[in-house]
């Protein structure tokens, strides 16, 4: 095994037992992981703001609360301390997304975004934290975006944030790896989600919330750091990135004819 392809976090091989939170657990990506390890007989916390859409997921412990509400959080992982004794997995999935562009710029949604995409994820880091150094292990996922990569048209609200997530996670893991804590950023491509039907553009490569949440577990499973899906879609933008800045713009405007 080259070192390129060395897996960078324990892997997990075997869900049965794993204790799983899942904040944005009730849709998209985030509900089809909760039921996809729930069939594999992890026990799973699910949290967001939709107290009924949470208990549907028959045999979670649904904690509703809001990203925003840094007590809320707290409170909620005491509950799973208290339930399971400790965290194996803890996934932030909550996201909102709104087509924006800075000739119709709008502060109040470039907030909103900034509020629950990345300042929800420090107020659940400060929950989750404390726990996971002190029991030294424990993997933190980060569902972050290929809109975090590079600017994208439409995204100026919503890319800045999955940027933010794309440098936390970096620090995160050279942080916390030697406390035997894992840190994984996913970005995936487009996925059909209710976040996602707003979208006004053939969306290249559209998978489905379920193969998502195949696709991050395999990530999982293998210990990678960065999981980003589906590969025949994100290939071709890890390369754009790689541009430099007057080709990749002018590539840019020709795929999108934006700009």
């Amino acid at each position: 095994m080259t070192g390129l392809s060395m897996p960078l976090n324990p892997r997990f091989t075997d869900w049965s037992g794993k204790r799983v939170w899942i904040i944005g657990a009730s849709s998209g990506i985030g509900a089809a992981l909760a039921r996809d390890l729930l069939a594999r007989g992890a026990r799973v916390a699910v949290s967001s703001r939709s107290q009924d859409k949470l208990a549907e997921m028959v045999g979670a412990l649904v904690l509703s609360l809001d990203v925003r509400d840094g007590a809320a959080l707290r409170q909620a992982m005491t509950r799973i301390q208290g339930a399971y004794g400790g965290l194996d997995l803890f996934v932030y999935c909550a996201g909102i997304y709104a087509p924006q562009r800075a000739t119709g710029f709008d502060l109040p949604s470039a907030l909103a975004h900034d509020d629950i995409n990345y300042r929800g994820v420090l107020h659940a880091l400060d929950a989750v934290l404390p726990g996971l150094l002190a029991q030294r292990s424990g993997h933190i996922a980060l569902v972050s975006s290929v809109a975090g990569w590079r600017g994208l048209p439409q995204a100026l609200a919503y890319g800045p944030t999955k940027a933010a997530l794309i440098n936390l996670a970096e620090v995160l893991y050279t942080d916390l790896r030697a406390s035997g804590i894992g840190v994984s950023v996913i970005n995936p491509g487009f996925v059909d989600t209710p976040l996602t039907v707003r979208n006004d553009f053939a969306m290249p490569a559209l998978i489905t919330a379920q193969q998502a949440a195949g696709a991050i577990l395999r990530g999982l499973e293998h210990g990678r750091f960065a999981i980003h899906f589906p590969k025949r879609f994100t290939l071709w933008l890890r390369l754009l990135r790689l541009l430099p800045d007057p080709l990749y713009f002018a590539a840019v405007r020709r795929i999108t004819g934006l700009g």
